[in-house]
């Protein structure tokens, strides 16, 4: 009786008129379109706690009196768009800031990437105009990047404004233990307006990367040249040791890099030396989808902890002529060179991050802890967040950040030893 009750129906869906009609379907639904549109609106306020004796904190307000908090509020368009016909594609990313602090309202639109890209066969294509290259493996940092703005290993997941070359990549496939193989020169002009705040302007520069997928392996080799810089040379790669287990690593050799320092009083010195950076990392997914991301970085342009003491104490004494006479000349000198010792300033650096997915079966929730160390002086900072993406289209993150750190360390001199963030971001 069932199987004749199951026949029956079978019988009685054809019998129907719906499926009696020939099916028939739009092919412009599923062909691929010449164009794309996309981005996000983004806004985030925030929240500093200020540590009124740091170093930092004297540089940045020791003419105001902000009182040991502040506050900010950031909203940000981002916007990218494509079109293609036959082998040539646009592609426009555009980036707006408006910002509110402690100074007042800014803003500021900038081109992020721009470029028009041939690509007259399957295995070559040549990019012109503003691009983010991406070279690298690493999480946090990349020290082979020699033609991309400097990651925040706080946040490097960030879209960064990219520069204005001539690139090409070629690609060859091999039924071997070499894979794949790619080519990719780069042509990177530096003149008055263009990649003007990369180095000496009215040099063109060139660089280049090979790509081999070797085996199950990636590795790049990579180097720049040129009149307006010395030679830089790298080598990364990534591999899986595991299906849920990958290593990679990056190492660059820096010819004459200019090194710039302070000393306690305040005089301003430079030298060349050659310099050696390099990262080790690794990547791990559980079972129970937890991501385990740690990084070991060597900053071969460094300062040792008693050049960092020296430009705090430069700094301090700065601050105290400031108040005694009104005297700001030292401060003013530092900074101008403070932008050296403000984002991992000292050689040695160990990045973690653990992130869970849907933790307690909570759908679209993702929490996780970030925590830079500084291994030359022992201070760091902890990041705690949680995202949450469950509405469509909407990312909300609330972030909070923690500095610790003795005197005349870099976490202990920071400008805030706190900060709460929230950031919602609307995806179209």
């Amino acid at each position: 009786m069932k199987t004749l009750a199951v026949v029956l129906l079978f019988i009685s869906c054809f019998q129907y008129p719906g499926y009696g009609e020939e099916y028939s379907f739009d092919l412009s639904e599923i062909e691929k379109k010449p164009y794309h549109m996309g981005g996000y609106a983004e806004f985030s306020p925030s929240l500093f706690r200020l540590n009124q004796e740091s170093a930092l904190y004297k540089l940045g307000f020791y003419n105001k009196d902000e009182g040991s908090s502040l506050e900010e509020y950031s909203f940000r368009l981002q916007m990218e768009g494509s079109y293609e016909t036959g082998m040539i594609r646009f592609f426009v990313r555009s980036n707006s800031d408006v910002n509110y602090t402690y100074s007042g309202w800014d803003d500021k639109t900038s081109i992020y990437e721009g470029y028009v890209s041939v690509k007259p066969s399957s295995s070559l294509r040549i990019d012109a105009g503003r691009k983010s290259l991406k070279w690298g493996k690493g999480y946090a940092w990349n020290p082979v990047a020699f033609i991309d703005r400097p990651k925040d290993p706080d946040d490097p997941e960030l879209s960064l404004e990219g520069f204005i070359v001539c690139t090409a990549d070629y690609i060859k496939s091999f039924d071997s233990v070499l894979k794949t193989l790619s080519f990719t020169p780069v042509l990177f002009p530096v003149y008055e307006h263009i990649n003007d705040d990369f180095g000496e302007i009215h040099h063109l520069n060139f660089a280049a990367k090979t790509y081999f997928l070797l085996c199950d392996t990636d590795i790049d080799l990579i180097f720049m040249t040129g009149d307006g810089r010395a030679g830089q040379y790298g080598i990364d790669f990534s591999g899986n040791i595991s299906e849920n287990f990958e290593i990679h690593g990056e190492f660059a050799y820096i010819e004459d890099y200019q090194k710039k320092y302070m000393d306690e009083k305040g005089n301003i010195f430079e030298k060349k030396q050659d310099i050696q950076n390099y990262l080790l990392g690794i990547r791990y997914l559980t079972e129970y989808d937890t991501t385990f991301i740690i990084e070991y970085f060597r900053n071969g342009a460094g300062y040792s902890p008693g050049e960092l003491k020296d430009f705090f104490s430069s700094a301090d004494k700065g601050y105290d002529a400031y108040l005694s006479d009104g005297n700001d000349a030292l401060l003013n000198r530092a900074l101008n060179i403070r932008e050296k010792y403000s984002r991992n300033p000292l050689k040695d650096y160990l990045y973690f991050r653990v992130s869970q997915k849907e933790p307690f079966d909570i759908l679209y929730f993702t929490p996780s802890v970030t925590c830079i160390v500084n291994m030359n002086d022992s201070s760091f900072s902890l990041s705690p967040e949680l995202l949450y993406s469950g509405i469509t289209n909407l990312e909300m993150r609330l972030k909070a950040g923690l500095v610790r750190g003795k005197e005349n360390t870099e976490y202990g001199e920071k400008q805030n030893d706190f900060r709460m963030e929230l950031r919602v971001r609307y995806y179209f």
